[in-house]
This record gives C-alpha cells, structure tokens and sequence, in this order.
C-alpha cells in the first residue's frame, strides 16, 4: 500500500499544534499531529489558567485546556498520533517525519513543537551522550535490554518513559529532584518490581570510561552516593526550542529559535513554525494558538496556490 500523503503534518501537540490542526482540518486539509506526549509540554505542567479567552466560569488546568484543544482538533477531522519524531526531511516538494516506528508524508510541515529543551547541564553528560546517555527511551531501549539503567526526572513524562524501559531493562531508577511525584504517586508503574523511586535527589555528575558505569547523586542531606548503571535518559527541562531533530534543516536563529515571518512562513517553502519554538516574545497560550491558526492559514495558502490567505470556512 501507498503512504497516506497528508496535506499537513504537524510537528507538537500544544496549544501551537493543536491549534494549528483545527484550522487546517476545518479547511478540509487531512492533517496528522505527531505529538511525544500528551504530559510532556508547558501547558501540561500549568498548574491553573483563568486568563485564557472564553473561560468564565471557572479556572482549568493547563492539561484540561489542552485535552479542549485536543478533542476540538480532532472533532474537525485531524489525526492525532502519540509518536517522538527524531528526525525530518523538509528540501523537497513532500516534507517527511521520521519516527521510530514509521515515516509520515505530507505537503507541508508545521513544526510547534515548545521551547522546554536543555543543552547538557549535568557534568558528563554530553561526554557520553551516545555512549550511555540518551533522551529517548523508545530510541535506546534495545541497547541495554537485561541492564540496569536510570531515569532523571520527576514528570509524568519520566515515569513513562520508565516505565517503557522496564519491560526491557533489568533495574530502572528514577531519579527526582522533587519530593512530590505526579498523581501522587498512583500510576501502577511506581509499583513495579523492577522500577525504583528516589526522590528529592539530583544527579551531580555521569561517570564512565568508554561509555557510561555510574551517576553520582547528591540527596536532601547533600551527601553524596554513587549508583551503578549502564544507561542514562535525561529527562529534565529547560527553557530553549526543541530544534534538535530538525539536523540543520530548517534556518535557526542564534538561540536556536526557527525564524518565521508574520504568517510563521519559515526559510522553506512548505515549512511552518509556530508557538514557542520561534521564541516569541510573550509566551503565553493565546499567542501560541494565534501562531498555529496563522502557520494554517499559511499552510492552506501554500497548498491552494493562493495569492491571500482565505480566513473562513464556515457557512
């Protein structure tokens, strides 16, 4: 069978995507989302937004917005796929995302996928990264099947991402720095045999020869304590675009921001930007979902062949 070759590919499942995936399925455009995760973005962490436009009757969480955003999206047609995207083809007239499991083609490409990335900040990290230090458990797993390894992190992201390695590994810590685990600690994957909790510890520094033996940490009383592994998945957040997987492709500001136009029209013809990862000034919800409703547009113009942007589709 051929590949579905989508009219828009969008890259992220926040408010940028997601919105993004409203105009353009409401167009008539087949569009996917390709999202990491649903609990891995900024507004997923938001503890209460009661500024939002619409929301009168009571405050919501930044995950019941964004679970909003999701099912309007896909009540208007898009697809929705929980799936990391670890590399892209953007040249050509098809635009490609490479994932794990699959390849996906589209027409056009709207990458919005936030700013909550880190360079390395854990002394040893980027030595080995390749070499026991990873960010993707889906990726790596296979490489330390029956070995011990550790999670860094303390999101649902983290735990998930632990849990998926447990069904391959032999040991699988994960490392918080907080003491408080997300839901409280329910999910069923803290009872696992084969997963362990630390909590409110730090991870000092990843220590190896050709490749990774050990992390040292650092607890609530400051001492210090070593834990032999073999693998590393760094799952801590920063605040710099998520463009790694993008290899180049796409042109980049010096902060690694995507540079766009008004209409979020990047340096390719085809390729969209949107939301945080343009490292927009005020980082805001509303300014998210503006930026993935006009990447949209662009994307329907792109596709039409139009010489203006059409802005509704309604009767």
């Amino acid at each position: 069978m051929e590949e579905k070759l989508y009219d828009v590919l969008i890259i992220g499942g926040g408010p940028a995507g997601l919105s993004a995936a409203q105009y353009a399925a409401r167009a008539g455009l087949s569009t996917l989302v390709l999202d990491k995760s649903r609990t891995a973005g900024a507004l997923a962490f938001a503890h209460k937004i009661e500024n939002y436009p619409g929301m009168c009757n009571k405050p919501l969480s930044g995950k019941e917005l964004l679970d909003m955003f999701r099912d309007q999206a896909i009540s208007f047609g898009a697809e929705y796929l929980e799936a990391q995207v670890i590399g892209v083809n953007i040249g050509g007239n098809v635009k490609e995302a490479f994932t794990m499991d699959k390849n996906y083609s589209g027409k056009t490409i709207v990458i919005a996928t936030g700013s909550m990335g880190r360079k390395p900040s854990i002394k040893g990290e980027a030595e080995f990264l390749g070499r026991g230090v990873s960010y993707c458990a889906v990726c790596d797993a296979a490489f330390f099947k029956g070995k011990r390894v550790c999670v860094i992190g303390g999101s649902e992201e983290a735990f998930k991402e632990a849990e998926y390695l447990s069904r391959t590994c032999s040991e699988v810590y994960v490392i918080c720095p907080q003491d408080k685990l997300p839901g409280g600690g329910e999910n069923p994957a803290f009872q696992s045999a084969v997963m362990k909790v630390i909590k409110g510890t730090t991870v000092m520094a990843i220590e190896g020869n050709d490749t990774v033996d050990r992390v040292v940490m650092a607890g609530p009383d400051k001492q210090t304590s070593n834990l032999d592994v073999s693998g590393v998945f760094v799952y801590l957040h920063g605040s710099r675009p998520i463009t790694d997987f993008l290899a180049g492709g796409v042109e980049l500001s010096e902060a690694d921001c995507i540079v766009t136009n008004r209409m979020m029209e990047t340096s390719i013809p085809g390729v969209f930007g949107a939301g945080d990862v343009t490292c927009v000034e005020v980082r805001q919800v509303v300014i998210a979902a503006a930026n993935g409703a006009a990447a949209a547009l662009s994307a329907e113009k792109y596709i039409s062949h139009r010489k203006r942007r059409k802005y509704d589709w309604g009767s």
